[in-house]
């Protein structure tokens, strides 16, 4: 598979968590495997270990000051106070497209630490997006109620300089990628294909459009995990 597909197929964030997780894809053919919501269980974690496992999406030296919020039964609520404007959580399946297959994926873990301007803007997407799944709404109503409130300036505008880092070995993306890369990604309110040349066969960044969270989503990939240790080749 070739760099585009890959980078199409991922998750996160979307990113997704929200995120503009890479993992946008058209509807598929076939049945989907996750129809339906599972039980919340099934999505919820333990909260030192969510703690812990949202900390690898980036370096220590970033993630031991973030901000670190966990996910409940209504919603994230934050349980570390930061101190150098980072925020780190894990995402859920529901940081992807509302027409996704695996929107509603209960295996998928996404940690993402994002900075401060995408902290203020592009995270409160998958913050909203999250009470309306926990609220029951279904998905038509979920991608509808978002669009509403883009449209409205009910979300705040996307921060130039919005960004994040994804870079966890324990990341679980989909089904089909698992753990896939590690990756920084910057968001984007316009198509930086050109200006970035972005998926340009030579280069390390590759795009990935996000039409309902309305951003161009850039990665640039890392050859190592935020561990330090080394990461498999594209």
């Amino acid at each position: 598979m070739d760099a585009k597909p890959r980078a199409v197929t991922t998750l996160i964030f979307t990113s997704i968590l929200i995120f503009g997780m890479p993992c946008r894809m058209r509807a598929q053919d076939g049945k989907t495997q996750y129809p339906s919501m599972a039980p919340l269980e099934q999505y919820l974690m333990d909260q030192t270990a969510e703690i812990a496992l949202a900390r690898t999406a980036a370096p220590s030296s970033i993630s031991d000051g973030a901000e670190v919020m966990v996910l409940g039964r209504e919603g994230y609520t934050t349980v570390v106070e930061g101190t150098n404007g980072f925020l780190c959580i894990v995402g859920r399946s529901w940081a992807q497209g509302t027409d996704n297959k695996e929107f509603w994926n209960p295996k998928i873990r996404a940690p993402h630490c994002f900075n401060a301007q995408a902290a203020r803007s592009f995270a409160l997407i998958y913050l909203m997006k999250t009470r309306l799944v926990l609220a029951g709404k279904s998905q038509t109503e979920i991608a509808r109620i978002i669009a509403t409130a883009l449209d409205k300036n009910e979300l705040p505008a996307l921060e130039p300089g919005a960004m994040a880092y994804m870079m966890s070995k324990q990341q679980y993306l989909n089904d089909r990628d698992k753990s896939w890369h590690p990756h920084v990604m910057f968001y984007s309110p316009g198509d930086m294909e050109k200006t970035w040349a972005a998926d340009d066969p030579n280069s390390p960044v590759l795009m990935a459009k996000d039409p309902q969270e309305r951003v161009t989503v850039l990665f640039v990939m890392a050859d190592k995990w935020s561990d330090g240790t080394a990461a498999p080749q594209m």
